[in-house]
């Protein structure tokens, strides 16, 4: 039998990049034989992120339409012409057997290429509410994998499998790396740990409300691990002082993870997915400055099953204090906070969606 080929887009964020290598690792695992292609934007981080995660990647000349008047969206249209015309080679050359799309810029052209050309398709959607590009390849594909029920709404239903978001393999053993954990941040285990992640570049009204409050976590002997992102390292580095570290990026996000007992966190798909599995209480502090509101429609979706707590950031100044304070001093609703939201983990999402790729194989 020959090697099965695989070719994978999906860029643009972490959200979409890291599922991807994800499903690709897994794929790797299953068929040790397979040949794997990426296919990304050209000026994206994915261009850096899969070469180092061991894969090839081709680069399209794509962007996403700029939602303010701008400039750039007169050259829309050539770049997606230009794409188009380059996915087709990509496709003629590479033969794959079957074509997978994680969201973002690049897999609209390469998977609307590849299902138009008869190629077996499958996409992959993160979010609770559907992006622009999963929605317009949904015609085509012949399966569609989701974390989230209700789905339906926005594809159609016979093609929909929820299998949950592909995460990370070293965050499936969390649970037993705490004194690990520790020892590598050099933290007290007598003392509280509260994690703050505001994405790799950072998020500035988290790194404001957190600055504004330290105090707060000092008074309650809270030892607190910041994340303050690449963009805000320069504000926000030398607020380092006993009890509080600022990290631009973590390297080891199954060890801050473990370290944590409880986590501020925006509420990407990615982020989501791996807080079900970490299992600590969470409050989630939505980007408003996303398409369709997705990340509030993630955390909601948590908090309609009591899994989490959501702020609202026009309402973070005013009321993260008594979040904190209660989680602090409310063990009960930690504990129970943790317990609903481990709940609604799905450890097997990769493997999952592993299956539903190997249907979409020719048969020998």
């Amino acid at each position: 039998m020959r090697p099965y080929r695989f070719i994978i887009s999906g860029g643009g964020t972490g959200g979409h990049i890291y599922p991807a290598i994800a499903i690709a690792d897994a794929l790797k695992a299953r068929f040790p034989e397979s040949d794997i292609q990426f296919v990304g934007a050209q000026d994206r981080m994915e261009m850096e992120k899969v070469p180092q995660a061991g894969y090839p990647i081709e680069g399209l000349w794509i962007s996403g339409i700029q939602r303010k008047l701008s400039a750039r969206n007169l050259l829309f249209p050539f770049k997606l012409i230009a794409s188009l015309l380059k996915s087709k080679r990509i496709l003629k050359k590479f033969k794959p057997d079957v074509a997978i799309g994680t969201g973002g810029y690049a897999s609209a052209p390469l998977l609307k290429v590849a299902s138009g050309n008869g190629i077996p398709s499958l996409i992959q959607e993160q979010n609770g509410y559907a992006g622009v590009t999963n929605k317009w390849l949904s015609k085509n594909v012949q399966t569609i994998c989701v974390a989230y029920d209700g789905m339906h709404r926005f594809f159609p239903s016979e093609k929909v499998v929820l299998t949950g978001n592909p995460v990370r393999k070293d965050l499936l053993s969390v649970a037993n790396k705490r004194t690990e954990a520790l020892s590598f941040f050099g933290l007290d285990s007598t003392k509280k740990t509260v994690l703050v992640l505001g994405g790799s570049l950072g998020a500035k009204k988290i790194n404001e409300l957190i600055d504004a409050h330290l105090e707060v976590f000092k008074e309650q002997g809270l030892q607190l691990v910041w994340q303050c992102g690449k963009l805000y390292e320069e504000t926000y580095g030398n607020k380092g002082r006993h009890g509080v570290q600022v990290h631009a990026f973590l390297n080891r996000m199954d060890l801050a993870y473990a370290a944590a007992d409880i986590i501020i966190s925006r509420a990407g798909a990615l982020s989501v997915s791996e807080l079900c599995l970490v299992g600590k209480p969470v409050i989630f502090i939505p980007s408003p400055n996303v398409a369709e509101d997705h990340q509030t429609k993630n955390a909601e979706a948590l908090a309609s099953k009591d899994a989490a707590i959501v702020l609202p950031e026009a309402e973070a100044h005013a009321n993260f204090k008594h979040q904190l304070l209660e989680l602090i001093n409310t063990e009960g609703r930690s504990q129970a906070l943790g317990r609903n939201i481990k709940s609604l983990a799905k450890p097997e999402a990769t493997q999952h969606i592993v299956d539903e790729i190997v249907k979409l194989l020719p048969k020998e």
